[in-house]
């Protein structure tokens, strides 16, 4: 055989005899494991090599790299983002992230993928899994309330119906996805009360519309949950109770750890409270579980499954317009919730990857009231149950084209499925109603991102087809840019602007009908409500990005909003598009990583809101009229949240501010009218001791200064109210 036909093989020998495997293991400030982090490996020329995923033990492998020097990037929800030059043929590198300032910290929900806040040119903010356990909150909604931007309007008990306002958008417009689940009822609605937060790993919050990368209902924020995972070899089993005043105990226990390719976490809890007054028990038994497998080092597979099962006294509020009346003394609401997700996540190539999601979520919900209480207006017998299934598949890709470059696509289909049943005696008359809603949704998104030099650059679309509005596109574009990178005490200054849309589908009442006693016509030809978002705004860091100070204005216009009108003469109603509403205002906000343990976010938000078009609105009825400011909707809020976390204590201090804020007790005629609730503020205190390695004391103050206020108008709020306890743990690392 000639030379020349043998060069070839010894080149391909050559080279493969030069390649070898390579490892980075991902750890975090305490050096336990990562397990879900994106890591890439790019060469010279900014090209990646391979993008990979940390596994169960936190590592992720790289296979057949060839000689030379290459950067590692590590990017992870909670952290700051870390790169290293590393030159092979070293066979593994070790990582360990670090807790940063608000605007270099890691997220995902504001571009699905992992990016800083200062890139990402969102309003967003986020609590850890230690900072949740930190505040011992109970609900979903008292932990929202101490978030930038969020007013939550509780109806004044443990499990009643709690809904939240955004930047002046209704209580419908905001997206809540768990564990990759979707669970918002048909239209938007959500109880962010009945939601135990216990095993959550990590929260995030995003402001403004983002119906590009989420469809329906992201019309004024996003809200995303993530349950926490196992991290340890050996497993780890934890298990306490805590009780305290209004009869409230509560008992819970989990079982985690991670070895090898396998990670888990299954847990459950129990919680109980007798309430402050009149039907105001409480129960709720939540179960759940988060389970790992990487298959090999381009597949892994995750299950994660949670239900909840709760009990709620109804007190329908206190009249006082009318004279002090009392709540309703048996009515009671019944809530089961079950979700479940399974994610196939597959690189099929070395810079692209898909995560192929089936999920489901079954939501039932019952109120019952057997007895007419005296002297109580419109208090009737009456039997209601909601019945709704949404079920779905999700393929998000993403492709990296270089190191400051990646695309974003997708695919998601929904089955949405819902029954409404109701019977009722009024005024002697015994009644139903009923509707049934079927619709199956598609959508197909895309969004780039660029980070180049002093860029930071997100342009994104979506086509929406929805069986009850039709096809929408929707688009979102953001910029930022640093106009100085700053030194060791001025850090760095960015402008950033955004456009973004949002839609919300109808209801299944608005859009099918009511079939019964009191018909309503079904409306195929209702349009999506929409959402028109502008926001710019100024980010200013300081020490190095410990300290960053934000400033943005923002300008919603929500149309075609739903009203009900019917005919006086034939009593024929329906749903039609008809209301316009303007929200603008400024949100300031300062977050301070003092150090590992102590951060401090503090934050104002002025909300200016007008209805711009209700003709149907008749003054004096509890409706907003033309010109009028929207109910519930404060001009001013305000948070602060300081929480410490060492090794053997920690601390949180979380303060909610409240301004006066038009409200109505839908009470028609009565005299005086209430038309407003006066403003409030609320503190929660909360910290815990590690008496031993294995056990753990910790106690809570809820609404510490034993403030007498209102979030909904005739539903008062809870006193000041204490729960004290033990965590046992044994196992782990």
């Amino acid at each position: 055989m000639r030379i020349h036909r043998l060069l070839p093989i010894i080149l391909i020998l050559s080279v493969a005899a030069l390649a070898a495997d390579f490892q980075v293991r991902v750890t975090d400030p305490q050096s336990a494991v990562v397990t879900g982090a994106r890591v890439a490996l790019f060469n010279t020329n900014h090209k990646p090599v391979a993008v990979t995923a940390s596994g169960a033990d936190g590592v992720a492998v790289f296979r057949n790299v060839s000689e030379g020097a290459y950067r590692v990037q590590v990017l992870a929800a909670g952290f700051r983002e870390a790169e290293v030059s590393v030159t092979l043929p070293a066979s593994q590198q070790a990582v360990q992230l670090q807790v940063a300032g608000e605007s270099k910290t890691v997220v995902v929900t504001a571009t699905a993928t992992p990016v800083s806040v200062e890139e990402s040119g969102s309003s967003i903010s986020a609590l850890d899994g230690a900072q949740i356990r930190t505040g011992n909150e109970q609900e979903l909604a008292d932990v929202l309330r101490f978030m930038p931007g969020a007013y939550v309007s509780d109806s004044g008990q443990r499990g009643g119906l709690s809904t939240m306002f955004v930047r002046g958008g209704e209580s419908r417009y905001n997206k809540v996805i768990v564990d990759g689940v979707p669970v918002n009822e048909a239209g938007g609605t959500y109880n962010f009360s009945a939601v135990p937060v216990s095993e959550f790993g990590r929260i995030e919050m995003l402001r403004g519309s983002e119906s590009t990368l989420y469809g329906s209902d992201a019309m004024s924020s996003v809200v995303q949950v993530w349950s926490a995972t196992g991290t340890t070899r050996t497993p780890q089993i934890s298990f306490g109770a805590d009780g305290g005043t209004f009869g409230t105990a509560r008992g819970y226990a989990s079982i985690a750890g991670a070895r090898n390719r396998f990670d888990y976490n299954l847990y459950g809890e129990q919680f109980n409270t007798q309430g402050q007054g009149i039907n105001d028990t409480y129960s709720d038994s939540m179960q759940g579980g988060n389970f790992g497998l990487k298959l090999n080092d381009r597949a892994s597979l995750r299950l994660r499954l949670r239900h909840s099962n709760s009990r709620t006294g109804v007190q329908g509020g206190w009249l006082y317009s009318t004279g002090t009346i009392a709540p309703d003394s048996d009515q009671y609401a019944r809530q089961n919730d079950t979700l479940g997700d399974f994610d196939l996540n597959l690189a099929l190539a070395h810079n692209w990857q898909n995560r192929f999601s089936v999920f489901e979520y079954n939501h039932v919900r019952g109120n019952t009231d057997t007895v007419t209480d005296p002297n109580r207006p419109f208090d009737d017998p009456f039997s209601a149950i909601d019945r709704f299934n949404r079920a779905g598949f999700d393929w998000q890709s993403e492709l990296t084209e270089r190191q400051w470059a990646r695309t974003v696509f997708g695919y998601h289909f929904e089955d949405e499925n819902g029954y409404i049943d109701d019977s009722f005696v009024s005024f002697g008359f015994a009644g139903t109603s009923h509707t049934h809603g079927l619709r199956r949704n598609h959508a197909f998104y895309a969004e780039q991102l660029v980070n180049w030099k002093r860029f930071s650059v997100v342009l994104g679309g979506r086509f929406e087809h929805n069986e009850s509005f039709g096809n929408r596109g929707i688009p979102r574009a953001s910029v930022t840019y640093a106009i100085a990178r700053g030194g060791q005490f001025f850090s760095g200054t960015r402008l950033r602007g955004t456009y973004s849309e949002g839609v919300k589908a109808p209801t299944f009442d608005e859009s099918f009908g009511i079939t019964g006693s009191f018909p309503t016509d079904p409306n195929p030809y209702l349009k999506p409500e929409q959402a028109r978002t502008y926001e710019a705004g100024l980010l200013q860091d300081f020490a190095s990005g410990k300290v960053s100070v934000s400033a943005t204005y923002f300008n919603n216009l929500f149309r075609n909003q739903i009203q009900f009108t019917f005919d006086p003469v034939t009593f024929d109603g329906k749903y039609i598009n008809v209301n316009k509403a303007l929200a603008h205002g400024a949100e300031f906000e300062a977050h301070a990583q003092i150090n590992r343990a102590l951060s401090i976010s503090t934050s104002y938000t002025y909300t200016s809101t007008q209805a711009l078009s209700a003709p149907l609105c008749t003054p004096g009825t509890g409706c907003t009229a033309n010109g009028e400011p929207l109910l519930r909707r404060p001009k001013h809020l305000g948070q602060v949240l300081a929480t410490y976390a060492a090794n053997r204590w920690g601390a949180s201090a979380g303060g909610s501010f409240v301004g006066r804020r038009p409200d109505s007790d839908f009470l028609f005629g009565a005299i005086p009218p209430v038309t407003f609730v006066d403003g409030y503020a609320r503190v929660d205190l909360s910290a815990w001791r590690e008496i031993t390695h294995h056990v753990t004391a910790y106690a809570s103050v809820y609404n510490a200064l034993d403030r007498r206020y209102q979030e909904v108008a005739g539903y008062p709020a809870l006193k000041a109210n204490f729960r004290a306890g033990l965590r046992f743990r044994f196992g782990g690392e």
